[in-house]
């Protein structure tokens, strides 16, 4: 028998409604309670968390590992490694990899590399329609018995609402909530950043607030209409949480998320046309910023997530018309938004915050994560509320270097995650 001890610190499991400072005890890579506490100090390994916030394992439901076919940015062992860095002891990987995960082979490929590679609990997402095309519904059924957890063409976003309406229909019937990358293609256009003042004046081609509201107002009709839980994925404009808080008051099954660099960074920082502030949807003025922080803490974003996009150097050092969209993230997440929702803006208090990466996530999909509960896998991650840091980009365990934040100067982050019961990163 294994036993751990964490001891003295602020546990806090919103599945639980438990907010106190207390001990939790892991026995065999599950959460026990304290009663088995093992008689010989031996078999006893005890972690001091004076200071530290005992959390279930943080969730991010929205991380582009690349693998399979895109191993030159990231890969399942880097991306976990990321992961694990940044407190996250779950991921849910994206499907717009090369081949796309449109079929159950590629999900068992998915699942059987994780077992080998992965450091943190990797649960896979299937397409929605055959390569991500929009045109042919994807093998759902298939998928699912081979262990997706949630369907999405992330990365782009069906435009035919009928595919979209009956894509939804073969979700329910499967029990998947369906995440959706919000974009109209027709409104957007070859847009590269937000459409404003600053497009205008760096005569960038715009990306207009409209070309995403108009998808979450879709998405709306559609989860009333089929009943289907609906993810808008990585919300970037104001009136996107404006429709998002309007449906959810009658009880629609819409759910929305944010990515910290979208309340970090606005379209000013793209005067100086570096690419690692590129990314769709793009950042937008401040007034979008505070509509997203204000639907954070009205409690019309329920998740809280990175988008973690690598890419190699050589992609990103191109003109900014003609570079990918994306930046990392797993590493800097926690640390972004403990810094601005809660230390600057005390838009959320500590608790929210692990509700919005543990028991929202894990509810929106269906997994056995996100709790302390007695008998529960033991994922745990400790965060020092307070602890100064400065980003830097040389030090990540990824395979890429397209991160915007390097140099800030940040409040609050993890300092050892725990999977199953195993310490996989400790700092």
């Amino acid at each position: 028998m294994s036993a751990i001890l964490l001891k003295n610190g602020r546990v806090i499991d919103p599945a639980n409604k438990r907010d106190a400072l207390g001990d939790v005890l892991i026995v065999d890579g599950k959460i026990a309670p304290l009663s088995e506490l093992p008689a010989s100090a031996a078999k006893l390994e005890t972690i001091d968390c004076t200071g530290l916030v005992v959390a279930p394992g943080l969730i991010d439901l929205h991380v582009h590992l690349r693998e399979p076919g895109q191993s030159a940015k990231e890969t399942i062992a880097t991306g976990t490694a990321c992961a694990a860095a940044g407190g996250f002891t779950s991921v849910v990987c994206m499907p717009n990899t090369s081949p796309s995960v449109d079929n159950a082979s590629v999900v068992t490929w998915i699942l059987e590399k994780a077992k080998t590679d992965a450091v943190v609990n990797v649960f896979p997402t299937g397409a929605l329609t055959k390569g991500i095309a929009g045109e042919e519904l994807a093998p759902i059924g298939a998928m699912k018995k081979a262990g997706i957890v949630a369907l999405t063409d992330d990365g782009h976003c069906i435009q035919n609402h009928e595919i979209m309406r009956r894509v939804c229909e073969y979700a329910r019937m499967f029990d998947l909530t369906v995440m959706d990358h919000c974009q109209d293609y027709n409104l957007v256009g070859k847009g590269v950043m937000n459409e404003g003042r600053v497009s205008a004046e760096l005569g960038l081609p715009g990306w207009p607030a409209i070309g995403e509201e108009i998808i979450v107002a879709r998405n709306g009709l559609i989860a009333e209409l089929t009943g289907t839980p609906i993810h808008c994925q990585h919300l970037s404009a104001a009136g996107s949480v404006r429709i998002l808080r309007e449906v959810r008051r009658r009880g629609v099954p819409l759910s929305g998320e944010i990515c910290p660099h979208h309340i970090a960074l606005t379209d000013e920082s793209i005067r100086g046309f570096d690419t690692n502030f590129k990314m769709n949807p793009p950042l937008r003025s401040q007034e979008h910023v505070e509509a997203l922080i204000e639907g954070v803490a009205d409690g019309t974003i329920t998740v809280l997530a990175s988008d973690h996009a690598p890419h190699c150097g050589f992609e990103k050092e191109v003109e900014f018309d003609f570079a990918p969209f994306g930046i990392l993230g797993l590493e800097t997440e926690l640390g972004l938004f403990l810094d601005i929702l809660v230390h600057k803006k005390k838009a959320i208090d500590l608790a929210r915050l692990v509700e919005l990466y543990t028991l929202n996530p894990a509810r929106l999909l269906g997994l056995d994560r996100g709790t302390l509960s007695d008998g529960a896998v033991a994922d745990v991650t400790l965060i020092n509320p307070g602890l100064e840091w400065t980003v830097d980009k040389e030090a990540s365990a990824s395979k890429s270097r397209n991160n915007p934040f390097h140099g800030w100067e940040l409040k609050g982050r993890a300092v050892r995650t725990i999977v199953a019961g195993r310490t996989v990163w400790s700092n």
